[in-house]
Order: structure tokens, then C-alpha cells, then sequence
């Protein structure tokens, strides 16, 4: 074996060795990347050795880089170059620079098409003007849904239009989602009729320019990062204030969010204010419910764990798809960030952020077990950030095997939790560890051998009303994720 392994050693290396004397080119072969890699990533990596003109992907994790100049490439293959934690490996190119024509066959044009993969958060032309307009005049932009969510965005010039496509190749909007495909268009020009958040035209004023540089996620973390200056954090549970239009003074904008945003927020005319952001609301689109499994309540035992839950309505033409208006932006924000992709009831379920502000509540009908479709939970006694003492109570985890209870009664016992699993027919649970009781209710930690029967616990589960024989008034277990199980 070990031989064996030498063998292959020495074959790799005498190929790449065969590589590095052929014909010096200012374009480089690089292979053996990550499976993800951007261009971006590709051009931070090798900028150090001078300037980088061209970047192109290629199958079975290559790709090409052509340098400005020859000494540039001729220093990056001598040298032994690690490329987000993985080695790979340099060799001249055959070419003496890359083709300009994309892999759809189309010419480099001055307008580029932005596909969002994985929109979580709803794009809008302000969000792409940001990341945009560092590299060159933004003319015009278009937002539309035909194959997906889709932009077109006009340039100046091709070279602006290959900048900006070489950069934010494969980046990401925020962190973990709404990442950009972007290849040349057909159109050579953009038809705009008017200015909102899905068409701009920035060559009629009101309009503003940037300067600004890129990071790997281009708009922070989640949407509260592009909007934290704008609608404040006072707390966890505060709401989001108006944007102040009468603001025109650019310092005074820039002087708080610079800090918050991936980029810092652009230079304009005085005379010109900025669009105001789009507001992100309180409504979550939650998809992939199961129809038999799912109502009003079992969705607020679900999303309470993230925020305040107001409103539930499920979609008389839609089965299996549910609106929930929370208590603010960054309920939903976490709803989103640890509920998207999750697995309960054998079903995937979909979470993102709604379009629509508010939910107008309609004409209810009843979903399969016969309760109705829409619930207030305004006054709910069990939303559990309804003050500032509540809200640092709570500890936001990522769904997990183990669930923390609480408020349960203080003789409650394994046993009693398996004949209640049982009656409400989940899965027996894997082990059960019970706290000495304080005060006068007990807690502890309940696991279960997978992520989804441990969610499926908890919507069913959740506010479970539990009896004791001497006590009148019933206990309402209250449950939560924990990551104990993890850390052991």
C-alpha cells in the first residue's frame, strides 16, 4: 500500500512537473478545487501575484485564470497555492487567453442576467445596485419571476458588465442563501417604466452612487444586517421605525451603517435622498405542511420558540401552506434561518420571508381535523417574549434530538411522559433525564434518536396541558430545543 501510495506520488508529480514546462502562457490551469468554489474566491486567492483579467469555471473542478501579465502566471505555477483549505494544482494553459464567450452561448453584452438560488429573503433593486455599483455605472435595473427569481442588470460597458460577473460569481446576498448565477443577457438594452423595487432607472434622477468594496456575503448575515440602522434594535421584541425620508444629509446616514452592511452604504449627490429600504415584514411563509398533521395551533407551538406568534392563516387553495405573522422582522428572520429544509411529519417544509406586510384575515374554512383555519394569538399567554425579562429567558437553538421542558408538574416522571407520548401517538422518545423540581414545577431534558421526531415532539407536544392528581388547574408543558444531547 504505502508503495503503491509513492507511486502515485511520483506519477503526480512528474505530470505536474510535465505542465510546468510547457510554453509559458499568462493563463493558468488550475485543478483539484473545491466542488464550490466561486470566481471570486479564485481571484482573492491568486490577486497576490498580480493582477487577475479573466476567470472560468470549468467541469471536474477546474479552472482557467488569465494574469495581465506573464510574470504574474509564471510566479503563480511556481508556487505551491492552497485555495480555501485545498491544495491544487498550476500549469500553463495552451491558451494565451480565455474565450470570451460564455457557456450559453452568448457574447459578453453590457447587460448581465442574476439568477437568485435559494431566495429566502425577497432581492430588490436597491440590494443589487449595492452590490453593482462598485464596479462601474449601474444603468438600469429589471426584477421578474418567469424562471424563478431573475434580474437583468445594465452596465455602462462590457467591461463593467465582465467586472461585476468575474466578482460576484457564486456570492452569496446574505449568508447561507440567495446566491447569484450570473451570465450575459440577450437584451443590449433595459426597458424601464418605472421606478419601485423591482424596476429602477438610475439614469433619471432621484438616483445615488457607490462606492464600496465586496465580502463574502454581500449583505451581512440576514436581512436585519442591510436594516438594523434603519428600523433599530432596541430589543427582541421592538418594532422595526419608519425610515425618515427628510434624512438628506449623506454623513448622517453612513455615519451608523457602514459597521452593519457587508458594504458600506454609497456616496450621492446632496440634493438626492435615497430610495427608502424595502421593509422586511413580519409575515413567514411557511410550505410543505402536512395537511393531516398541521393546524393554527400546531403551528404557534412550532414558531414560539422564535418570537412572538400573532397571527396564523392557512391558504384555502394551497394545502400544506400556511401565513404567520410575528411579533417583528427578526422572528421571523430566525424562523427562517433554523426552519428552512427541516424535515417533520416525513414532509420537507419551506420557510420564507412573505411579500406581504401584514395578513388580512378573509373568510376561514376548516383544515382536516376540523378546527379553522385562522387563529389570533395576540393575547396568548404562551408567546413568550412579551417583555424584556421574558425575552432573556429564551436561548435560540437549532433544532436538535433533544428537547428542553419545562413547567411540568413537580412529580411528573418518564413514565408519565411515555404514556403521553403514547395517547398523542409520536415516537417513543430515546431517554429522559428529570431536574430535581424547583419551585413548584420541574424540568429536564427529553431526547429522541432523530432531529425530525424530536420537531414533531414539539408541535404536538407544545403547550401539552398535563394533570396531577391533588392539583385542579393543569400544568401547560412548554418545550423548547436544546443542544445538551449535542454536547454530550
Amino acid at each position: 500500500m504505502e508503495s503503491e501510495e509513492n507511486s502515485q506520488t511520483t506519477l503526480s508529480k512528474h505530470s505536474v512537473e510535465g505542465h510546468r514546462r510547457a510554453d509559458p502562457s499568462p493563463v493558468v490551469h488550475v485543478r483539484g478545487l473545491l466542488e464550490e468554489i466561486t470566481e471570486g474566491e479564485l481571484v482573492e486567492a491568486l490577486q497576490g501575484f498580480g493582477e487577475v483579467s479573466n476567470v472560468r469555471l470549468l467541469p471536474r473542478n477546474q479552472a482557467l485564470v488569465e494574469f495581465e501579465s506573464l510574470s504574474a502566471a509564471e510566479d503563480c505555477v511556481e508556487s505551491e497555492v492552497t485555495i480555501s483549505g485545498q491544495q491544487v494544482f498550476l500549469s500553463f494553459s495552451n491558451s494565451s487567453q480565455i474565450n470570451e464567450r460564455t457557456e450559453s452561448g452568448r457574447d459578453p453584452n453590457h447587460v448581465l442576467l442574476f439568477t437568485v438560488l435559494n431566495p429566502l429573503y425577497p432581492v430588490t433593486t436597491d440590494m443589487l445596485y449595492l452590490i453593482c455599483c462598485p464596479y462601474g455605472e449601474v444603468l438600469r435595473i429589471v426584477i421578474f419571476r418567469r424562471n424563478g427569481l431573475q434580474a437583468m442588470v445594465e452596465f455602462d460597458c462590457v467591461e463593467t458588465a465582465q467586472a461585476v460577473r468575474a466578482v460576484l460569481q457564486g456570492a452569496e446576498l446574505f449568508s447561507g442563501c440567495c446566491s447569484l448565477r450570473i451570465e450575459f443577457a440577450k437584451p443590449s438594452k433595459l426597458s424601464v417604466l418605472k421606478n419601485d423595487s423591482e424596476t429602477r432607472d438610475y439614469t433619471v434622477p432621484p438616483f445615488y452612487k457607490a462606492e464600496a468594496q465586496t465580502r463574502p456575503a454581500l449583505l451581512g448575515h440576514h436581512p436585519s444586517a442591510f436594516h438594523a440602522a434603519v428600523y433599530g434594535r432596541t430589543g427582541h421584541y421592538s418594532a422595526p421605525r419608519p425610515f425618515l425620508e427628510s434624512t438628506r444629509d449623506p454623513e448622517s446616514l453612513e455615519a451608523g451603517i457602514p459597521s452593519l452592511l457587508s458594504l458600506p452604504m454609497p456616496q450621492r449627490p446632496p440634493s438626492h435622498g435615497p430610495p427608502p429600504p424595502p421593509a422586511f415584514g413580519r409575515v413567514l411563509m411557511l410550505h410543505g405542511l402536512e395537511p393531516s398533521q398541521f393546524n393554527c395551533e400546531r403551528v404557534f407551538n412550532l414558531l414560539c420558540v422564535f418570537g412572538n406568534v400573532e397571527l396564523v392563516k392557512f391558504l384555502r387553495n394551497k394545502p400544506g401552506v400556511a401565513m404567520v405573522q410575528m411579533g417583528d422582522e427578526y422572528a421571523v428572520e430566525r424562523a427562517v434561518m433554523h426552519l428552512n429544509n427541516s424535515v417533520i411529519f416525513d414532509s420537507k417544509i419551506g420557510a420564507c420571508v412573505s411579500k406581504q406586510p401584514e395578513i388580512i384575515p378573509g373568510r376561514s374554512f376548516e383544515l382536516e381535523d376540523g378546527s379553522s383555519s385562522y387563529k389570533d394569538f395576540y393575547m396568548s399567554k404562551n408567546n413568550r417574549f412579551t417583555s424584556q425579562e421574558k425575552t432573556a429567558k429564551n436561548r435560540f437553538q437549532h433544532p436538535s434530538r433533544t428537547l428542553h421542558f419545562f413547567s411540568a408538574p413537580p412529580e411528573v416522571t418518564a413514565d408519565n411522559f411515555e404514556e403521553v407520548c403514547d395517547s398523542l401517538k409520536l415516537p417513543t422518545f430515546y431517554s429522559c433525564k428529570i431536574f430535581p423540581p424547583k419551585n413548584k414545577s420541574s424540568s429536564g431534558l427529553i431526547e429522541w434518536d432523530s432531529i425530525p421526531k424530536a420537531m414533531e415532539a414539539l408541535v404536538v407536544l407544545n403547550h401539552h396541558l398535563m394533570r396531577q392528581a391533588d392539583q385542579k388547574v393543569p400544568y401547560t408543558l412548554r418545550l423548547c430545543f436544546s443542544n445538551a444531547g449535542d454536547r454530550e
